[in-house]
């Protein structure tokens, strides 16, 4: 957006959302945490640099009336951050948490009321893109009372905004992080992928100086392990010009595991403390308990002077006439089932286990067969093979995410690495590169990359491996015993960037509405010099291979036919997106599919 006068950094996480932000039209202007007014406390408004991911459905009872007043809306009725947070572990049934999980969920309509999980359907609900729609609604609204009071042109809806997802969040999870984005008045939004966020704002960070941390051919991993996945990236140092040069490689695959999973296994540990001493949790309880774990989970991981953290969960009922329940979450706790259960030391050669499972099982969140994300690393590597089957460890690693903040963690992942790299004859130390913030980093490394789209920072680049284009049904007559011959339109050269866009309108094309069609994707490796608009006609075998075929039905009067351009769009998040567009009005008609399931 040209006339944004910020460029706003959001990082929608799965426990935490955090905001960043810098002057648009200023050259050297530093990159800012945005401080977001939220309920603390009944009726208590302070500015926290963190917004908890938490929704808090209160009904009558559950708080006292007027209590949930914010300085912009004086009948609100929602608890969005710290104190949604916090008295929903005292009333879980009535919070909502990980709504980002539930947004990449398959076996769920993403768009129905459904959460919280197993509340009660006579209750308050929100679908997960609703709830996701709440916290970035809140962070709206406390901007726009804040820094747009006296000008609304700095209202958050006119300004430049960068989104984070994982980098394994499907086409269908990414659209819907845009649906819930549209719901809370942005509707010009670039997403971003995590892990890149988190290199840039170490990008930033360091200034020019980054360049004497990193050394021409090193590749650098980036492990990101947040509150709901696991998140891998690799980018290799290159050089253009002489000057050091950023190539991101490859990102992993959906993992959803993370802290949320350390937050069960530790209330299991403790649950099973309780049993002990003849209770039982019920599932409520549980709930409550692995929140409380969370934040106990927390302070240990961040504070090595931390032995234990007191943990308390309500007794049953809905008043407090069963007592509260107290235990000590114990360091020892979270080195056994942390460290060692999440974090275990495998080889190389290690892959994630898939235990035999019942034919049955309760629906809720996809996690993990296998919680060791130490094999999911080793599986990753794997993946990216070289010419000769082999594959590299990395030289350095820079980790992001919450869970990160505990040194023994890192530790753990990079004295594997340099182990893995002695037992596959490359022996080397692999080192950590320091992050800037486990909190901050990627919304402002989110900010810092709307600036690099405006030519004022270093970009990561992600190119693609092949060229792709669109069957074209030739416009021969018919003849009997015939089918037309195809030809290949261009949409997309090697080599074009993730983040830029083309246009194709030096021929007509015409495509059909309201009847099914396929539109078939092709893919080639050897033709280097074809652009946009380039139509193949007639190929050698091998040289173009069918990749994908996009069936659907376009909206319109059924068998009408409408002279179209294209615009073409290759996403920060690997999808190639092409609009077919009316030359007769301008309608639009969107495709779109994911390059990297068909690239490497």
């Amino acid at each position: 957006m040209t006339d944004a006068r910020y460029i706003i950094g959001i990082d929608l996480g799965t426990t935490n959302t955090v905001t960043a932000y810098t002057r648009a039209d200023a050259g050297d202007a530093a990159i800012s945490a945005y401080n977001v007014p939220q309920l603390v406390s009944p009726g208590s408004v302070t500015a926290r640099d963190i917004l908890p991911s938490f929704v808090f459905l209160a009904e009558t009872h559950d708080v006292d009336k007027g209590s949930l007043s914010l300085p912009w809306d004086s009948k609100n009725h929602l608890a969005v951050g710290e104190f949604g947070r916090n008295r929903g572990e005292e009333i879980p049934m009535r919070l909502i948490s990980s709504a980002k999980s539930w947004l990449c969920h398959t076996l769920v309509d993403r768009n129905k009321a459904i959460l919280p999980w197993k509340g009660d359907d006579s209750l308050s609900k929100m679908s997960p893109v609703e709830a996701s729609a709440a916290l970035l609604s809140h962070i709206r609204d406390a901007w726009n009372h804040e820094m747009a009071a006296d000008d609304a042109l700095n209202a958050m809806e006119f300004q430049d905004i960068h989104i984070t997802v994982p980098a394994s969040f499907d086409a269908v999870a990414r659209e819907l992080t845009v649906k819930a984005a549209h719901m809370a008045g942005f509707e010009n939004i670039t997403l971003l992928e995590e892990p890149q966020a988190a290199f840039y704002a170490w990008i930033d960070s360091r200034k020019k100086e980054f360049r004497k941390e990193v050394k021409k051919g090193e590749l650098i991993l980036v492990c990101d392990v947040g509150g709901g996945t696991t998140d891998f990236s690799l980018i290799r140092i290159s050089e253009n010009n002489g000057e050091l040069d950023l190539q991101r490689l490859s990102v992993g695959r959906h993992l959803l595991v993370g802290g949320d999973n350390m937050d069960l296994a530790l209330a299991y540990t403790l649950a099973a403390k309780f049993q002990q001493r003849g209770t039982k949790l019920d599932d409520w309880q549980m709930r409550g308990l692995a929140h409380t774990c969370r934040r106990a989970k927390e302070k240990i991981l961040s504070d090595t002077f931390v032995s234990e953290v007191p943990v308390t969960v309500l007794g049953r009922g809905s008043s407090l006439i069963g007592g509260t329940l107290k235990e000590n979450l114990l360091k020892s706790d979270t080195d056994t089932v942390i460290l060692n259960g999440f974090f275990p030391v495998c080889g190389p050669m290690d892959r994630p286990r898939e235990p035999r499972r019942a034919g049955l099982r309760e629906l809720g969140l996809a996690y993990e067969a296998d919680p060791a994300i130490t094999r999911h690393l080793a599986a990753f590597l794997a993946a990216n093979t070289n010419s000769d089957g082999s594959f590299d460890i990395p030289d350095a690693v820079l980790f992001n995410g919450g869970v990160m903040k505990s040194a023994a963690l890192r530790r753990r992942i990079t004295d594997l690495l340099s182990e893995w790299s002695s037992a596959l004859a490359q022996p080397k130390t692999v080192r950590e590169i320091e992050a800037v913030d486990f909190d901050m980093s990627v919304a402002k490394g989110a900010a810092y990359y709307g600036l690099a789209r405006q030519g004022r920072g270093i970009r990561i680049r992600a190119g693609l491996e092949r060229s792709y284009y669109v069957a074209i049904e030739s416009s021969m007559p018919a003849v009997p015993g015939m089918t037309a011959p195809l030809k290949a339109l261009c949409v997309a050269p090697r080599g074009m960037e993730e983040g830029t866009d083309a246009r194709i309108d030096s021929e007509e094309f015409v495509l059909i509405t309201g009847e099914p069609v396929v539109f078939d994707i092709l893919g080639s490796t050897s033709r280097k010099d074809d652009q946009p608009g380039t139509v193949v006609d007639g190929w050698r075998e091998g040289e173009i291979e069918d990749v994908a075929a996009i069936e659907t039905t376009l909206s319109g009067e059924p068998g009408r036919m409408i002279p179209v351009t294209f615009e073409i769009n290759v996403t920060e998040t690997g999808t190639l997106e092409f609009h077919c567009v009316s030359r007769e009005n301008g309608d639009k008609w969107k495709l779109e599919f994911n390059v990297r399931e068909h690239e490497g």
